[in-house]
């Protein structure tokens, strides 16, 4: 069966309605097209949760920085319109720029989400969450679906959408999936495809790094400056070239302390033109922790 594909807001909009006249529940799954299983899994994933799946595809120029991919970003319309097919998706929602932009993207209103967008990935792509935010929030207002679901791979963008849906007063149940790997650990990205052979020899060796600096910090590890200059001069040495390692506070993407338990480490690194990024979340358990679960259950009296 051939996939509803519509290119309009107006028309999306009318198909939506018919379902929200039955009460059928509704998952959005954003995304720039060149799909990979970590999508699928995605799609596979809002079927669970909702009726109806409505999968949109749109190279956002918003988020995008003058010397970045934008033009050449890989678009794969047709492949993608097969993938989802397959996967059930009940609509594709593929706008161009002037259905999104009608007025362009310089005078227009858009959602900054202050002290998250601005560091990390922010602070090496100047105006990159704006761009994020304000696509995620008018694609929320067009598709106002009951739950969007969005992979973790990208932590930092996971955490400005769900910082913006509550501050917002969104009524809209935002799900983070697990990051989809390759067998060696390479996270699934639609930029993979630019590494060469030996380039993608090399690319593991970020998840590896990450594997690392989880395991010390479950040794007790706790001088984060040595850890991140330490994961950094890995990679240099490994022949990437890393924009950041660090090591935050799980969820809100503070800097931690000694008394934190639940970090997430997040990398990012060019290998020839390919930016790589990734994260791993930890939870290390307290002494107090450990023995209460390791404590045997009371037997009923």
């Amino acid at each position: 069966m051939a996939l509803l594909t519509t290119h309009t807001i107006a028309e999306l909009r009318r198909r939506i309605q018919r379902w929200r006249d039955v009460q059928q529940k509704i998952a959005l799954v954003p995304t720039m097209g060149n799909l990979h299983k970590g999508h699928i899994e995605l799609v596979n994933r809002a079927h669970e949760l909702a009726d109806r799946v409505v999968v949109s595809i749109f190279v956002n120029p918003l988020q995008f920085g003058p010397d970045e991919d934008y033009p050449g970003y890989p678009r794969t319309l047709e492949a993608d319109q097969v993938q989802l097919a397959v996967a059930g998706t009940d609509i594709l929602f593929v706008p161009d720029a002037k259905e999104m932009y009608p007025t362009g993207t310089e005078n227009i209103a858009k959602v900054e989400i202050a002290g998250l967008s601005e560091i990390l990935d922010g602070a090496y792509r100047p105006g990159h969450f704006i761009g994020v935010a304000t696509v995620v929030a008018k694609l929320l207002n067009i598709v106002r679906p009951d739950v969007a679901l969005f992979g973790q791979k990208d932590y930092q963008q996971l955490a400005v959408i769900r910082r913006m849906v509550r501050d917002l007063c969104m009524p809209i149940e935002i799900v983070g999936m697990a990051t989809v790997r390759e067998a060696d650990g390479l996270a699934l990205s639609s930029r993979n495809q630019y590494l060469s052979k030996s380039q993608r020899a090399v690319a593991p060796l970020l998840y590896r790094t990450l594997r690392e600096l989880v395991a010390l910090l479950r040794t007790g590890e706790r001088d984060f400056t040595r850890l991140e200059r330490e994961a950094v001069q890995k990679l240099t040495a490994g022949g990437m070239r890393p924009d950041y390692v660090c090591i935050r506070m799980a969820g809100s993407l503070a800097q931690p302390d000694v008394n934190t338990t639940r970090f997430v480490v997040l990398a990012a690194a060019w290998l020839g033109k390919a930016r790589l990024i990734d994260n791993l979340e930890v939870d290390i358990l307290t002494q107090a922790d450990q023995t209460q679960r390791l404590r045997p259950a009371r037997a009923p009296e």
